[in-house]
């Protein structure tokens, strides 16, 4: 993520992604990788196929930097399984939401930044060869010290939601695990008892 890598974010993924399909190689033009920055966050529309048993985890979104996730359904789900499968679908679709919204400010905040700079120096956007002119890291670092203070509210109660998101999530995991381990073990007495032959 842009404001991750390049202004220190803390905030981390806590579930690792995997590969959907190829990410795609090609080169865009910059008007066309701005068309793309602006329009609205889109999902992956693919789904595994039915034979599949694990979920499948794409390459990033170009806009949120997030890897989209489809969940597995396994056969006889339970209520408690999918309680748990819609409340990781419903984080992985906010967190994308608002990555997506901050790249973006950040993005455009980071060009309006370097353009006001260099008018201010008097240095046209551009230098000789046609190359985009660019600031030092001493000027920049300005920026992203300012890009957080801003932020630093939003980052903070996004940081709240996380944790309280993830630590949901990982109860009902707990609760999820030892309801299939009791299925198990019931499962095998059950058919233990059943066997066991009458005099």
């Amino acid at each position: 993520m842009a404001c991750k890598a390049a202004a220190g974010c803390l905030t981390r993924r806590l579930f690792s992604p995997f590969g959907l399909r190829a990410a795609s190689s090609s080169r865009q033009c910059s008007s066309s990788q701005a068309a793309q920055r602006d329009k609205t966050p889109q999902r992956s529309t693919s789904r595994p196929p039915a034979s599949s048993t694990h979920d499948w985890i794409g390459p990033p979104n170009p806009l949120s930097n997030l890897r989209p996730i489809v969940y597995h359904i396994p056969e006889n789900e339970s209520e408690l399984e999918k309680r748990l499968r819609h409340l990781r679908q419903e984080t992985e679709d906010w967190n994308h939401e608002f990555w997506t919204k901050q790249n973006i400010t950040f993005r455009k905040q980071k060009d309006a930044y370097i353009i006001s700079q260099l008018k201010a120096k008097g240095l046209p956007m551009r230098d000789e060869q046609g190359r985009r002119q660019s600031l030092n890291s001493e000027e920049m670092a300005v920026f992203y010290k300012n890009f957080l203070d801003k932020n630093r509210t939003r980052h903070a109660n996004y940081n709240k939601e996380w944790y309280r998101r993830n630590f949901t999530i990982t109860f009902l995991m707990a609760r999820v695990a030892l309801h299939n381990i009791w299925r198990t073990v019931s499962h095998k007495h059950n058919s233990k008892k059943n066997s066991t032959p009458t005099t």
